[in-house]
């Protein structure tokens, strides 16, 4: 099965779990996303989904038959225990996932755990409410470099030509220390702050310009760039969604928004079909009636299936 036109990678920002009780912005556009890319593309075959919050020591494809939400997070509003996405798994995919990534040298596990953690399934209840796309989950190793990311997901860049959807989930910025200083109580509506700022102009920059080595060397070059990622699990799933989509185009930013202040909610799309994306969603948006840049959508539509919670692989 082969699309004459490869499907757009994506990067998602999905911030703090509370996306999924308080949509903001960027939920408010995943929303929209998820609506243009079925009109635009149809419903993928599947999601190969990487989240920065399911990692291992080499990389594991979850080929389980199904993968519901896991409640992968500590004291925030108990309603967000309470929310489910029940979506099922596609074993064939998992194979051929599994196939193209020995083929390129990666050594990589098949295994038959289920779930989906935070940074998954929040992201997916906007994007696709009605969990009627099966995912397959990929745990990456967050120790590797942005250049060994790259090479992963280019390992995995003819899966868009095949109707999937490379599904990349983490954030921009991530500096979860700046966000909370002052409690658990940290306003979304906090202005940025210049670091936050110019660490994501200069993304947007060195995109614009295909600017691949500084980008593999964001952590020397980009400003402020420790500040923003103490730790860069959350920006590491950017570079393999760019390597699905490869080196000849630029990446595309969709969307930019920011929360708490640094926490920065933009959402990119790689390969040959971003500015078509970008394209069909900025002429959607125009011509929607009622749409606006911070509406606050309905709750998204509760997934059918049994809320059975599933441990997602984690690196001990």
């Amino acid at each position: 099965m082969s699309n004459h036109n490869p499907l757009p990678a994506l990067f998602v920002s999905h911030g703090s779990p509370m996306i999924a009780l308080e949509p903001g912005e960027a939920g408010v556009f995943m929303q929209h996303v998820g609506a243009v890319w079925r009109a635009s593309f149809g419903a993928p075959r599947a999601i190969l989904s990487v989240s920065a919050h399911t990692a291992a020591r080499t990389p594991v494809v979850m080929a389980g038959p199904r993968h519901e939400a896991v409640h992968d997070f500590g004291p925030f509003d108990p309603a967000l225990f309470t929310l489910r996405y029940d979506a099922p798994g596609d074993a064939a995919v998992a194979d051929l996932v599994a196939h193209l990534l020995r083929a390129a040298g990666v050594a990589v596990q098949l295994s038959a755990e289920q779930g989906l953690d935070h940074g998954a399934w929040t992201a997916l209840r906007y994007l696709f409410p009605a969990a009627d796309v099966p995912i397959v989950p990929l745990a990456y190793v967050p120790s590797q470099s942005p250049a060994e990311q790259f090479a992963l997901g280019s390992a995995l860049s003819t899966l868009t030509q095949q109707g999937v959807l490379v599904l990349a989930s983490g954030s921009i910025t991530h500096n979860l220390q700046r966000v909370f200083a002052q409690g658990l109580q940290s306003h979304p509506a906090r202005p940025e702050i210049p670091e936050c700022l110019a660490f994501r102009q200069w993304m947007l920059e060195r995109s614009e310009q295909v600017d691949w080595p500084a980008l593999f060397d964001y952590r020397r070059q980009a400003p402020h760039a420790v500040d923003m990622h103490p730790t860069d699990e959350h920006l590491l799933p950017w570079f393999v969604a760019a390597g699905a989509g490869g080196t000849a185009c630029a990446p595309r930013r969709l969307h930019s928004s920011v929360t708490h202040g640094c926490l920065g909610m933009d959402l990119y799309a790689f390969g040959q079909q971003a500015d078509h994306l970008a394209q069909t969603l900025a002429s959607a948006r125009a011509t929607s009636a009622g749409t606006s840049t911070g509406q606050q959508p309905a709750p998204a539509p509760e997934p059918k299936g049994q809320n059975q919670v599933f441990r997602a692989v984690q690196s001990p």
